[in-house]
């Protein structure tokens, strides 16, 4: 890992004054995410070419493969040549802006979007998100902040896409419990209706939605919660015991919710629509 890193103030030939692009920072890159073996793409599209470097340079410090593009002329081209990951992309370029090139994006995929921009105005931030950006960054910013946010939203962007046959359904059913998500109530196989909080709900709901599959403890912070992980880790486990208390024979030995050492939580039932 590389140590004393520092983006500092630099004079951009566009402008007339300096400005701070990057928060002056110091210290050891950010580990890599263990579970991270396919390392994410992320495309840069920046037209200065410093800020670009150092992003490019920072982001493959830590596990991301990066492609850097002066303007949004090539995106298309990158795009059907490999498989892109998420797209930082800037308000403020030449020829084509931003937000157009968000909307052209959006009528063609679903690929995350984080939009960098240096306006302080809030209405560019507003159309940004209108236009299909999944979050933003206003210059200047700590390269730290920029891997969170990029690691956040790749995060939600793995487990929106649910089962096709259980997304529209208003209720489901597994092992004989019958889940309404319109008015949020749970009824065991007497028919017998349990009493979840609403966060209890929102947990069994995300794992009901995604069975068969191992989800972190930051993703069901990320669709439960929004928030990223940290200090609120321990919030999932305690819902996980609450929730465990309520639906299963044995909360001691669950065989419903199950534990994956170093992985996070597995449903194991087959659920269906009911």
């Amino acid at each position: 890992m590389a140590e004393g890193v520092c983006f500092a103030v630099y004079r951009s030939p566009l402008q007339k004054h300096s400005e701070t692009i990057f928060t002056a920072w110091s210290g050891t890159l950010a580990a890599p995410e263990s579970q991270m073996t396919n390392p994410p793409h992320i495309l840069v599209i920046e037209d200065d070419r410093e800020i670009s470097t150092l992003v490019a340079r920072y982001l493959r410090s830590n596990e991301c493969r990066v492609t850097a593009l002066a303007d949004g002329r090539g995106v298309e081209r990158v795009m059907d040549g490999h498989r892109v990951d998420l797209i930082v992309l800037d308000l403020m370029l030449p020829g084509e802006d931003g937000l157009s090139i968000c909307k052209r994006l959006r009528a063609r995929s679903q690929v995350p979007i984080i939009m960098l921009t240096a306006k302080g105005d809030e209405v560019d931030r507003i159309l940004g998100l209108e236009m299909g950006a999944d979050d933003y960054l206003s210059k200047p910013f700590n390269p730290r902040e920029l891997l969170a946010r990029i690691r956040a939203v790749l995060r939600r962007s793995t487990i929106v896409a649910l089962n096709p046959v259980l997304k529209g359904a208003r209720v489901l059913g597994f092992l004989g419990w019958r889940m309404d998500r319109v008015v949020r109530e749970l009824r065991d196989i007497k028919g017998t209706r349990v009493v979840l909080t609403d966060a209890e709900f929102s947990l069994l709901q995300a794992l009901c939605e995604r069975p068969g599959r191992v989800l972190s403890r930051d993703q069901l912070l990320d669709v439960t919660q929004g928030r990223s992980a940290g200090v609120f880790e321990r919030s999932i486990d305690i819902l996980v015991s609450r929730l465990r208390r309520k639906i299963e024979d044995d909360p001691r030995h669950p065989s419903i919710i199950k534990t994956v050492r170093s992985g996070g939580y597995l449903f194991t039932p087959v659920v269906e629509p009911a």
